[in-house]
């Protein structure tokens, strides 16, 4: 029997990662194996696993994926529950600066004028999280920085940059799957210590189409799995972007995403990330 995900759901837009000086990289040769800067040895596994995720990196982008550092990414955010609109549809603004930094404004419509407002700010750093508003800062729950956290260590970036260095790490590919009503490949990155993550890209193209893990609920004392799914490619500073990301939580649509302006490459001043420089009162 599937549970209900109750707890609030972070909005986490980097599963597939933003860019530092996207038009001054040039792109390896297609079909070359891409592999992390000071990557050892590729991982073990079937040959396929490894070839079908080179292709996927290659496709995002090659070494300017893999170099990425500075995005912001504009969009609404919508829930849902039980499958159903909750009615929520909010505003966001998103400034990351990989892998550890990120900013997350929410705007509402100002009283009696036109335009909104950002009177809310979600700042995450490397182990933490804090609401910032004009009157202070103040950390959130322990759950929304678990939450956080974990889906951090799940995203397709970090299994490449990450995960891959690591001895141990096996990829294996698992045949084809569908998605929606396209033919996907199937493969799965298997970490030491019992962690792993399955990824299915487009045939054609190449491109991630869903990334699926699961996590124990010590509440519960069972599995969870969480999945994202991502559509609506366009190629942006030269970068494929999907623009419509939609979350499930065991086999719930909970959340979705659509980016209307993404921007590679602007150096973000570092006081953007500073859970203490405080928001001017408006």
């Amino acid at each position: 029997m599937k549970r209900l995900f109750l707890a609030a759901a972070p909005i986490l837009l980097f599963g597939l990662g933003p860019v530092s000086a996207v038009a001054q990289t040039t792109l390896s040769p297609a079909g070359a194996s891409v592999t992390p800067p000071d990557t050892p040895a590729p991982a073990p596994g079937d040959d396929r696993g490894r070839r079908l995720l080179d292709q996927m990196v290659e496709a995002l982008g090659g070494p300017a994926w893999l170099n990425l550092q500075d995005v912001e990414e504009d969009g609404r955010v919508a829930t849902f529950f039980h499958g159903q609109p909750t009615g929520s549809n909010v505003q966001f603004f998103d400034f990351k600066h990989l892998p550890m930094q990120e900013r997350i404004e929410y705007a509402k419509p100002r009283d009696l004028m036109p335009g909104s407002v950002r009177d809310v700010v979600e700042v995450w750093t490397a182990d933490k999280g804090y609401e910032v508003t004009y009157k202070g800062k103040k950390e959130l729950i322990p759950k929304q920085i678990e939450d956080y956290n974990r889906l951090r260590r799940h995203t397709i970036r970090e299994i490449v940059l990450v995960w891959l260095k690591r001895p141990g790490v096996v990829v294996v590919a698992e045949g084809t799957s569908m998605v929606g009503r396209r033919i996907a490949d199937k493969f799965t990155i298997l970490s030491p210590d019992n962690d792993a993550v399955t990824i299915e890209t487009d045939q054609t193209t190449h491109l991630p189409m869903r990334r699926t893990f699961e996590w124990r609920n010590q509440t519960f004392k069972d599995h969870d799995e969480d999945a994202e799914e991502y559509e609506d490619y366009h190629t942006i500073d030269g970068l494929p972007t999907a623009l419509s990301i939609t979350r499930y939580h065991n086999g719930d649509m909970f959340q979705q995403r659509f980016l209307t302006r993404v921007q590679y490459g602007k150096a973000l001043p570092p006081e953007r990330f500073d859970p203490d420089h405080l928001l001017t009162k408006k």
